[in-house]
Formats: structure tokens, sequence, C-alpha cells
């Protein structure tokens, strides 16, 4: 089969990574329109040779679209450009240009009003014989494929949560700091307590930490309200929910509190709008960039199980470099596949409320830098809790040593190295730390009590002990007397992997640049568990490592 996709805007932010997406397709005809012809010819040499045809195209949204759209002739027009939320009174000359000329219509719009406001066309759009989707982007499209996952067997859904927090090299087009600018601080219509109510987007934050099952997280972040048509549209979906909350995280840290403090002034009325200062912001993004080159995106979910017992459900995205801003775009890759394959989606006009399942997404997820995965809120013991849904990824004998409920011990044989000079014998010391030694027995006792875990390991005559339990921000946190570190639980094949993010003293968080470094992982070998911890720091050295096998020896409940 084949299909020409009109992509208007296919050279920017969002349109250029729909092209890269569907580039790889025999039989598709991509037009990569925008106003400047020269932009997008350039854009599609930088394409090199890919199986779809991609032509450059001249397309003005403002001229006359009746007579450039009987020219193109596309199957489907996909607008890419934006921002929706400034296009005026005459918002859907494209949607309805598309109508008469019998075209079908997606769209990347995450403008409120725009998206909810498709639905009066959904009888021109059967009579036209076919279809207009409005939000085929991340918001609502993504967020209601997971929710939908998420709330599978709940009798009741309460409340819907969700967050997106870019990359501060992610490089947020001038269309994206448009809309927010423009909307900053107004009233924006929302649910809350089971009511419609009115929100101020960036007058109010909530905090949550994005930590994928098995993975690096991402880690806790400040997320401001912004205005998306899942805080309407996805009462569509459950009219009983009691509050839906959609908010953005964007980094560094500074900015984003700037612009909260800006938005409260919108709010009291002080500044009317701040999109005269949608270009300065645009420059403060780009050049104020720093931190980690990773984006992140969460939903939770909350409501009740068939017997009436609450239930809460979350789930965690990670996009590590550049691959976080593919994601707007994979819904409308997904479709147009669809309808290359002959399932084009049913005629009407709508909200992208049920177009697009996760596993869509998740088949895009496989290809790049994006990990996902679901946690239970249910009560669990702490490394299942902390692995969620990557627990089950585990060997068995790991999974064993980890799974307590009570009292264990465990038994095998270990060696231990220490550090030769003298700062590193004192840290050793101070910790407890066992003495070097080739071949020694060694015990692990695991109590849990008051939800943290106390382990007690005793190498031949010599023993130390730590506690640990679960950080707020996805983490395993061990603690060595006034000395906590958290750790970031990594699946890594058969290995399970602990990864430093923190540390504090007496309740001080300390920089991470002066903290000791780690290794510290778990496999099995020849049906074993094994271990292997290591503990140096950049200026005294190898501190301690020890590894060896155990097994459990009994367990007492």
């Amino acid at each position: 089969m084949s299909l020409r996709v009109l992509v208007v805007g296919g050279y920017g932010s969002f349109g250029g990574r729909l092209v890269e997406l569907l580039e790889g397709e025999a039989g598709l005809t991509l037009l990569v329109a925008g106003r400047s012809l020269a932009s997008a010819e350039a854009f599609c040499r930088r394409r090199g040779t890919p199986s779809a045809e991609l032509i450059p195209t001249r397309f003005n949204r403002d001229g006359d679209l009746d007579a450039e759209i009987a020219v193109l002739r596309p199957d489907i027009l996909v607008d890419a450009s934006g921002p929706f939320q400034a296009y005026g009174e005459d918002r859907y000359r494209v949607v309805e240009a598309c109508l008469r000329g019998g075209v079908n219509y997606l769209d990347l719009a995450d403008g409120s009003d725009f998206v909810l406001g498709i639905g009066a066309f959904d009888a021109a759009a059967r009579a036209a014989g076919t279809y207009v989707l409005s939000g085929v982007s991340t918001c609502p499209a993504l967020t209601a494929a997971v929710a939908r996952r998420l709330s599978a067997g709940m009798a009741r859904v309460d409340a819907i949560c969700g967050g997106i927090a870019p990359s501060p090299h992610a490089g947020i087009g001038r269309s994206v700091i448009r809309a927010i600018a423009g909307y900053a601080g107004q009233p924006v219509a929302m649910i809350r307590d089971g009511r419609p109510a009115t929100g101020h987007p960036f007058t109010e934050s909530r905090r949550f930490a994005i930590a994928p099952p098995g993975h690096l997280p991402l880690g806790s972040r400040i997320f401001s309200l912004v205005d998306v048509p899942d805080l309407r549209a996805l009462a569509q979906l459950w009219p009983e929910a009691k509050t839906i909350w959609f908010g953005a995280g964007p980094a560094p840290a500074i900015l984003h509190r700037v612009l909260i403090a800006m938005a409260r002034l919108v709010r009291a009325g002080w500044i009317r709008t701040l999109s005269p200062l949608a270009p300065l912001m645009h420059r403060a993004m780009a050049r104020l960039a720093w931190g980690e080159h990773r984006g992140g995106m969460f939903v939770e979910v909350e409501g009740a199980d068939a017997s009436g017992e609450p239930v809460r459900r979350s789930w965690h995205l990670v996009a590590e470099g550049d691959d976080g801003p593919f994601i707007p775009a994979m819904p409308a890759a997904a479709l147009v596949r669809r309808v290359l394959t002959g399932c084009p989606p049913p005629l009407g006009a709508r909200a992208a409320l049920r177009e697009v399942e996760l596993e869509d997404y998740e088949r895009f997820f496989t290809n790049r830098r994006i990990l996902a995965g679901c946690r239970d809120g249910a009560p669990s013991p702490l490394y299942p809790g902390a692995l969620g849904s990557a627990w089950a990824r585990l060997p068995a004998e790991l999974r064993a040593m980890h799974e307590i409920r009570g009292r264990a011990v465990a038994e095998g044989r270990a060696t231990v190295e220490g550090g030769s000079g003298l700062v590193a014998r004192l840290m050793a010391a101070v910790i407890g730390f066992p003495r070097a030694a080739a071949d020694t027995p060694v015990q692990v006792t695991f109590e849990v009590a008051d939800g943290q875990e106390n382990w007690t390991r005793r190498f031949g005559g010599e023993s130390f002990s730590s506690c640990q339990f679960a950080g707020s921000d996805g983490l395993i946190c061990e603690g060595f007397g006034p000395l906590v570190f958290g750790m970031a639980a990594i699946v890594e094949g058969v290995r399970l992997r602990l990864v430093l993010r923190r540390w504090s003293a007496f309740g001080i968080p300390l920089p991470l640049w002066a903290c000791p470094r780690m290794e510290a992982h778990e496999t099995v070998e020849e049906g074993r568990f094994r271990f292997h911890v290591e503990l140096s720091h950049p200026i005294a050295g190898l501190i301690v490592r020890y590894r060896g096998w155990l097994i459990p020896s009994h367990f007492l409940t």
C-alpha cells in the first residue's frame, strides 16, 4: 500500500522527529512541509537515502489551503507546527480545509481548548469519510494509554496524576515556549475534588520521583501544573475521577522557580501575560542548560479494587540523551504505520484518547534509550518494592536473598582486601569494615523491623552492621551510623547493580563529588548467589573490597 503524508512543520522539533520515525517505511511518501522551502530541502538532504520518499514542500497554513491541498494531494495531513494555543479565532482552518478536500487529519496539539474543541467536527468528518484526531501526542494520547494500563482491574478510579520532566539539553522549541508563556498564571479548567474547578498553571506544584523499575532513576523533582488536554479530556474515560492533575518539571530548577514566581505575578494581576517574555525565556533555556542530559515522565493512578481496597499504581519513564523529544511524535507515527497496513482509525473527529496503546510506544522504545516500567504501591519487602516490575527479571537465587519478611541468615565464604593508606584505614575503621583475609567464612543476618532491614555481616571474628530502607525518591538507602547513602537498584541481565546517587551526614546532604566511589553488584554463578562490594575514594584510594558467595541457611519469621 502507498500513502502520502503531508507533515506541516516537518523540519521542526517534533515534525522532524516524526519524519525520522517514519522514514524507514517503504511505500510511504512524506511531504516535509513548512514556510521555508530551503529549510525543508536542507532537512531532507540530511536524512540521506531513507526507504520512504521524502519530498521538501512549501506549505503556508495562512495561505490558500484549499489550493495547496489540492496540489499536494495528501492522504493524511499531520499538523506538527503550533503553538496550537495561539492559533486565534480561526484556529481550525487547516481542519476545515482537510474536510473540504477529503483529507484525513492528525495533529500533535497539546492545547486544552483546541484538542477538546475538535469534537465539533465529528459529523462533518463522518460525512466526508475521514478521521480527524487531535492531541496525537504525549498529552493526551500517551497519558491516556498509560492510565488505561494502570487502571486495568480497578473497580473505580479516584485520581490521575502525571508529569513531564524534559532534559535541560533537549532544545525545547520556540512554539512550546510561546505556549507556556501564554498560559502561565492564566485560569484553566480542570477537575478537582470531583467538581469542575479552575487552576493556574505554574502556581501550584507537587514533588514526584521518576524511577523506572530496575533502571537509573531521574530522581525527585518539583512539577508545576500545566495547561494540557488531560485536565479535562481524561474525565471522558473516567468520569468518576475526583482529581486529574498534570505538571511539568523543567530543569534547571532555578529557571523553574523563576517561572513559578512570574506565573504568580500573572495570577495576582500584576502582569497581564508572559507572552512578550517568550523570546527571552527561550534564550535562557538554551543558554542555562546544565545537569544530566536525561528526561522523564510519570503517570500515577489511584482507585479501588472490586473489594473496595485502595489501589495505587504508577508508571515511570526515563529517556536518555536526545531520545526524549521523539516521544511526542510516536503516536502519530504508530497511526500512520497502522494505515499503511490497512488498519485506519474509525471515522469521525475526536481527541486521541483511545487511538494508541502503550504497546505501540513500547515498540518504539526498544530502538531507543527509553526505559519504562510500572510500580505497584502495595506493601512489599524492600528490594521487591524498589525494583517494581523489574523484580521478576532477577534470577531466583537473587530474589531468595532479598525477599525477606522477618529474619533470615545466609552463610558462605569471602575474600577481603583493605586499603594501604592511613586515611583509607581510618575510614574503614570508623565504619567497622573487616581486615584483609584471603578466604574467610562469612555470615549475614537480615532482620526486618519497622520498615527497614538491618544487616549484620560477620567476616571470621569481625562484624559490622548497617540498616537499609526505602528512600522517598525510589532509591534504596543504607545507613552506617550518621552516614546515609542513597543507591539506585539497576537490573543488568542477570546482575543486580547498586549505583550511588546521593549521600548525607547527620541528615545534611553532601556533594556527590566528595562521596566515596562504590562498585557493588550481585549475580549468580554456578547456582550460587555472589556479591562484590568495593569502596574507594579519589584521595584515599581503595577503602575496602570484599567479594564472595552466600547460601541462605535458614529463614525465621
